[in-house]
This record gives structure tokens, sequence and C-alpha cells, in this order.
């Protein structure tokens, strides 16, 4: 599992009510706790802070990496998101996949 750092943007796998952000929010960590938790900032199109609170890397996954300057690929994307399955949810996972790609 990539570990999230300084300035990566995140994008929420949670829907978070309280602070009106839902599950494909995308947002910047801005604060890296020694709890484990990250201060994430969200920001609407005109860069203005419409959010700022903690999450635990459960809630997220890391979709730009601020140390390479690059978008994560997909793959390693499913990658992050099925480590914090079960595995009996990741075989379900696998079972879907293999299907589409018997389809493709």
């Amino acid at each position: 599992m990539s570990k999230p750092e300084l300035f990566d943007v995140i994008e929420l796998l949670v829907d978070v009510p309280e602070h009106q952000q839902s599950i494909g929010t995308q947002g910047t960590i801005v604060e890296c706790y020694d709890d484990g938790a990250f201060e994430v900032e969200f920001a609407n199109a005109d860069g203005e802070t419409t959010a700022l609170f903690a999450l635990t890397h459960q809630q997220f996954i890391v979709v730009w990496k601020a140390s390479t300057k690059q978008w994560l690929p997909t793959a390693e994307k499913i990658t992050e998101i099925l480590e914090q399955l079960s595995e009996n949810k990741q075989e379900k996972i696998f079972d879907y996949a293999r299907t589409i790609y018997q389809q493709a």
C-alpha cells in the first residue's frame, strides 16, 4: 500500500456527510499526524477551501503522488482499494474481474 504523504491528492472511498463530502471527491493532504490520521483540504474549482478535516487511510486512496508529480495508474488505485478489503471481498472482486476479462 502506498504511504500517503504531504501534498498527495486523495480520493474519498466513503461519504463524509458531516462535511458535505462524498465518495470520489478529491482533496489534498496538508498534514500527516503521528497517530496515522491525515488532515485533508477540499477545494472548489476556484481554489477556495470547502472543507478541512482529518481522515484515516482506510477512508481514502492516493490518486496523485506529490513526490513524483504523477497520477497513479488505475491498476495501482485498484490495488490500494483491494488491500483494504477482507480476503472474501477480494475473491469476489477477482471473480468479477475474471468475468469481465472473459467478455473482452
